[in-house]
């Protein structure tokens, strides 16, 4: 959502002047990007990236040509000491105008693209639950968040799917493939019954639970004696994060967020 809003405002602002729409359309050897990535270009603004640096600046240059009257014929740039970038590899960009007729046309892509986002949903909105849904809004993810406290889900940062119930571990069975699972109620036993309901599955990209060595060893140890398959506890990430010394809500998120985003890309 919040990459839907800012080509929205790139629209608007972009007004009858139109824009370029930059894409790689071939990426040999070391690149930043691949043959996916584009961006639009406006007089005075862009929306989306193509890799940075000096590649990105002279793409920007020549598509502000184009919208003043230039030829819209592809560019090719060796990443190399020409330029000022040391990739090794080489692009091949293409530039076409876009009319502001066909700016819904683009938003539409920009839809489609995010549909196909991976789903992390994470069971707790406390302190760490907020600040770890405030760092996967900046990803490309959608964050859904789950909570059996009215109160605690109003505060919970604007972007995230809410979801308020009194039976969370339900919600699991209807989670999509590929998606991330992380636990961090205020309840240790509504921790075991929505990891629980989670490691039954083999399909989820990473099941993580907030927590100590000690807290593993508790929930493995019930786990075991409650009739769960002891060789599914290895998909099971507890404690979650990196073990640093500034337990701090936004320095948790920061670590947890990493490990989510490696495990969706390994699944």
């Amino acid at each position: 959502m919040a990459r839907l809003g800012a080509y929205r405002e790139f629209a608007a602002h972009a007004g009858e002047h139109g824009a370029v729409l930059v894409r790689v359309v071939e990426a040999k050897g070391s690149t930043p990007r691949d043959d996916d990535a584009w961006m639009l270009v406006s007089k005075a603004a862009s929306f989306g990236t193509i890799g940075g640096g000096r590649l990105e600046l002279e793409a920007i240059d020549r598509a502000r040509a184009v919208l003043a009257g230039a030829q819209a014929e592809p560019m090719a740039l060796p990443l190399g000491p020409a330029i000022g970038q040391c990739c090794g590899g080489h692009v091949t960009l293409s530039f076409e105008v876009i009319p502001p007729a066909r700016f819904e046309e683009i938003e539409a892509m920009v839809e489609s693209e995010d549909a196909g986002d991976p789903e992390v949903w994470l069971f707790g909105g406390g302190h760490v639950g907020r600040a770890l849904t405030r760092a996967l809004l900046l990803l490309p993810v959608k964050v859904h968040l789950v909570e059996t406290r009215q109160d605690e889900l109003e505060l919970t940062p604007q972007g995230a799917t809410l979801h308020l119930t009194s039976l969370p571990e339900s919600l699991v069975a209807g989670i999509a493939p590929g998606s991330a699972v992380i636990v961090l109620t205020h309840d240790h036993a509504l921790d075991f019954l929505i990891v629980s309901a989670a490691l039954a599955r083999d399909d989820l990209a990473q099941v993580g639970m907030i927590g100590s060595d000690s807290k593993r060893a508790t929930f493995e140890h019930q786990y075991v004696r409650e009739g769960g398959d002891k060789a599914r506890l290895s998909a099971l990430v507890c404690p979650i994060g990196r073990k640093v010394a500034d337990k701090r809500p936004e320095v948790i998120a920061a670590t947890v967020a990493s490990d989510i985003i490696a495990a969706l890309a390994e699944w």
